[in-house]
């Protein structure tokens, strides 16, 4: 295999095959996340071509969202049981599929079962999970999936606003497949599928890889959830992470292009707008990840919500100037997924390391639970009001909310050095 290949090629110049998992996982992910982001960029154009109403266009996006987010807590116990590359590779050839077949939609229903079950389907399939997987094997990858979401739009908006919305989506599956060459390629499980060891381990031999997992995939994840309930802490934490959906993915990145709109911003302005938030989210979560090592993550959390709340509440009042949008994208930018290290750690000092990411699955589903509310309840306040201001100011004022109620999770017993020992 070409892997095989290129893994000896590199050896033989000091490079660990590990840089290549890096460089081919980022792009998976980019491009991925760049799909999930897309349908925002579309609702306007699909309004005006098959008449259908904010609502409507916005249940297919919410059922896209809670499936990704449903998902998540199967996607570890499948990417141990598969492989990294069979279950990415299915996924992005589900995606594409969906997304391939919705060029050719004309009713309301198959939106909803395209760019809502099978996309939500096909994207949840590796979720956040596949870089927390990453992470324990090769490296961390964390800044790809928002930044992602973001980056692209410009782009998508310029080729609607020009030649439609088909070729944007086209365009989109193009960059899949293209994902979807490069990992069929050049990614491997493990590194002792490529006979070496983990970057930074100084053995010789390779590591082989653990037995396979007979468990049943729901058991595994049901019983995650069986266990972890019944601590206050994970329903503090699923809370607070559901209120992040609600006013991160949900609600900006599906309906801040067509609020712009509203207010006579072109699309490809709006666009831009939310790519700067994609700059300004890889500096945050960057220094997010550091900060979270150093200081208590509770205190983090709180400060992340807060300022998110009055940057939220702060929008309706910057009459989408320039100037106060570029205020708004800077703050809110620093703060897009600045949660979410913090969150992951609170997990894994409550849950235990070795079920961090199966907790975190479960917790994340709340998060896109609260995405497809909000993504559903704002298309909704547009359609009856005919404005998105309400869904912005309950997003802030729920944001308030989080910052409180994480104040709730008590400090961890310390534990005597005697009884550690």
């Amino acid at each position: 295999m070409i892997s095989n290949w290129l893994a000896a090629a590199l050896a033989r110049r000091n490079i660990h095959y590990g840089w290549v998992m890096v460089g081919v996982t980022f792009l998976a992910a980019l491009i991925s996340a760049g799909t999930v982001g897309a349908p925002g960029v579309f609702i306007v154009p699909l309004q005006k071509e098959f008449g259908w109403s904010t609502a409507e266009i916005s249940s297919a996006l919410s059922i896209r969202l809670i499936l990704f987010g449903l998902m998540a807590p199967f996607a570890a116990a499948l990417l141990n049981r598969y492989g990294l590359r069979n279950v990415t590779l299915t996924a992005q050839l589900v995606v594409v599929s969906g997304l391939l077949a919705s060029l050719f939609m004309t009713e309301v229903w198959q939106l909803v079962l395209l760019w809502g079950v099978v996309v939500g389907v096909g994207t949840g399939m590796t979720a956040m999970v596949l870089g927390a997987t990453i992470a324990t094997r090769w490296f961390v990858l964390t800044a790809s999936v928002a930044t992602g979401q973001l980056l692209f739009l410009p782009a998508l908006a310029a080729i609607t606003d020009r030649v439609g919305w088909r070729f944007a989506l086209a365009l989109v599956c193009m960059m899949l497949g293209a994902a979807a060459f490069a990992v069929l390629m050049l990614m491997r499980d493990r590194p002792g599928d490529v006979g070496q060891r983990p970057f930074g381990d100084q053995g010789t031999d390779p590591l082989p890889a653990p037995p396979p997992s007979t468990a049943p995939i729901a058991a595994v994840a049901l019983g995650t959830l069986r266990d972890c309930s019944k601590s206050p802490v994970f329903w503090v934490l699923f809370a607070t992470f559901f209120i992040c959906g609600a006013s991160t993915n949900g609600l900006v990145q599906v309906h801040l292009i067509p609020m712009c709109l509203d207010f006579g911003i072109p699309q490809v302005q709006a666009a831009s707008l939310l790519a700067a938030m994609g700059v300004f989210d890889f500096v945050g979560t960057i220094v997010s990840g550091w900060l979270s090592d150093r200081y208590d993550n509770r205190w983090l959390l709180f400060w992340y919500y807060g300022l998110r709340g009055l940057s939220l509440l702060f929008l309706p009042f910057t009459d989408f100037t320039f100037y106060g949008l570029s205020l708004f994208a800077v703050f809110y930018g620093l703060d897009w997924i600045a949660t979410v290290p913090p969150t992951v750690r609170l997990t894994a000092q409550r849950f235990g390391a070795e079920r961090a990411n199966l907790v975190f699955g479960w917790i994340f589903a709340g998060h896109q639970l609260g995405a497809g509310a909000a993504a559903f309840g704002a298309g909704l306040s547009r359609t009856v009001y005919a404005t998105y201001l309400p869904a912005f100011f309950i997003a802030g004022a729920l944001c308030i909310v989080a910052a409180l109620i994480v104040l709730t999770i008590t400090r961890p017993a310390k534990v005597p050095t005697a009884v550690a020992a």
